[in-house]
């Protein structure tokens, strides 16, 4: 990657009238002909979800951005993707690989990007920023390898980003019973700031919309096994070394690892100044929002011993001889 970082907002470059034309069709097809037609139900972050392919999606968050990617994003072998289901580690993980895959360049910890500018900036998303809304980015201005980001399931990916031949997928998830718990607080967050109009989403609300698979870019299980599936063909593999970028022993020596884990540790990220004008939070929200605990088995302090064991239950069934366990 180039020492002179290209952001995700400088992805937002002028087009000519006619390609501004050939978006705004585009999108004016989405919203006119194939949206009405989908299945919807309660929402989280607005009114209503849509279904869209066996998942749902929030209107302004994904929708309209996963239509976009299928039909006009480029996948290049060397890309690397992170696709991870809402809050379940996909800030930290962007920071991790961002680090992992830029260590030779920005050495100096002190002056990282990453302390000044949000992760999501460095690592932008596909659906829910680039191709959200019209206008659209454009990620082929950024050199490869790229470090893009997505919360769309692996089934829902353009063909040429999947397989062996597609570019490198990092996925990660968590106890759903936390994953449930953190996007249900993130969610009231955001009816708080920017849906007012909507009335408080109370966690009995969101606990019955979680089961039942309707939750932004889910159902949650079946998201996890599609990449699980996929992930098979390459079972042993270190994150660095999938990343082609594996640690030398001089770096081991050197202690390269635990400067990175120290610079994307929870703590660090969440007490980062990071400016919010210029970057696409300034649109959608504060980038610490994103951050809350970070705890594995919060869930304990909000569901009942039914929701806990209904929520296994369901992991039990859907994860049956796969292979995968909490």
């Amino acid at each position: 990657m180039a020492t002179s970082l290209i952001t995700a907002t400088q992805c937002f470059v002028p087009k000519s009238k006619e390609e501004e034309e050939q978006v705004a069709k585009t999108y004016q097809r989405y919203e006119e002909l194939i949206i009405p037609t989908l299945p919807r139900h309660k929402g989280w972050l607005s009114e209503h979800v849509y279904m869209y392919q066996g998942y749902w999606f929030e209107p302004n968050r994904g929708l309209k951005g996963v239509m976009y990617l299928q039909e006009h994003f480029k996948p290049r072998p060397t890309d690397v993707l992170i696709a991870t289901s809402p809050k379940c580690g996909t800030t930290w993980l962007k920071a991790l690989i961002f680090s992992i895959m830029n260590r030779a360049t920005y050495t100096d910890m002190k002056a990282h990007p990453l302390l000044k500018y949000s992760v999501h900036e460095c690592v932008p998303f596909l659906d829910v920023h680039l191709f959200n809304t019209n206008p659209v980015g454009d990620p082929e201005i950024l050199p490869s390898p790229r470090l893009l980001c997505s919360h769309i399931a692996y089934a829902s990916l353009p063909e040429m980003a999947r397989g062996p031949n597609g570019c490198r997928i990092v996925h990660m998830w968590r106890d759903p019973k936390d994953a449930l718990i953190s996007f249900w607080h993130f969610a009231c967050k955001i009816r708080r700031k920017v849906a007012q109009h909507l009335p408080e989403l109370s966690l009995t609300e969101a606990f019955e919309m979680f089961s039942q698979g309707v939750s932004p870019f889910g159902p949650f299980w079946d998201q996890v096994l599609g990449y699980w599936k996929a992930s098979q063909e390459y079972p042993d593999k270190r994150l660095a070394e999938f990343l082609g970028k594996p640690f030398t022993l001089e770096e081991k020596e050197k202690r390269i690892m635990h400067e990175i884990l120290k610079l994307c540790s929870f703590e660090s990220m969440r007490n980062a100044e990071v400016p919010e004008k210029g970057n696409f939070h300034e649109k959608l929200t504060n980038y610490h929002f994103y951050f809350r605990k970070g705890e594995v088995g919060d869930w304990k302090n909000y569901l009942t011993v039914d929701m806990a064991r209904r929520l296994d239950e369901i992991t039990e069934e859907k994860f049956k001889g796969t292979g995968l366990a909490i």
